[in-house]
């Protein structure tokens, strides 16, 4: 499990789902939120790492934000970030987070599936759950789980986002 960082550098930006907000610890890419404006992004970060103290850094934060904010508008893999992800949770949201991170573009899975793809088939809710507190939207691909019928669910940052996510990655597989 990653530890909680003491400090943040953080950027926001904007896209056509909204506001966007990477954040970095000295240990890499802690968070990546989605939300409809940047003080609620802020606030958001802020909750996730009450600890941390904040600071823009818009000049260390740039280039990693344009190269999100294109791939959020053009899907395609791999996305290329400077630096390397530290997203803070236990170890079974670690997993979690791991095994959605081989979902390629375009696809989907169900969250019971991705219980099993974990070893542990009960595990539903907790993979869920798991989902719900991913602290890097996009990168970590939860909004690619879906319910066991197909359909769309829940998702941290809107279910229209979540289906938004899904059409353009589902038109840019088809273009591959």
């Amino acid at each position: 499990m990653a530890t909680q960082p003491l400090a943040i550098d953080y950027i926001t930006g904007h896209c056509s789902l909204g506001g966007l907000l990477l954040g970095a610890s000295e240990l890499g890419i802690c968070s990546i939120l989605l939300g409809d404006d940047d003080e609620s992004l802020l606030h958001d970060l802020q909750g996730r790492f009450p600890g941390a103290s904040l600071q823009a850094n818009p000049e260390r934060l740039r280039s990693d934000m344009q190269q999100l904010l294109a791939f959020i508008e053009r899907p395609r893999q791999p996305l290329e970030l400077s630096m390397p992800l530290n997203a803070v949770g236990t170890a079974f949201q670690q997993q979690v987070w791991e095994k959605l991170q081989q979902v390629s573009n375009g696809k989907t899975i169900s969250y019971s599936e991705l219980a099993a793809r974990i070893g542990k088939p009960k595990a539903t809710r907790a993979v869920a759950s798991a989902c719900a507190a991913n602290p890097l939207a996009i990168v970590v691909p939860c909004h690619r789980v879906l319910r066991s019928d197909g359909d769309i669910s829940g998702y941290r940052w809107g279910v229209a986002r979540k289906r938004e996510l899904l059409r353009r990655e589902a038109a840019f597989a088809e273009q591959s």
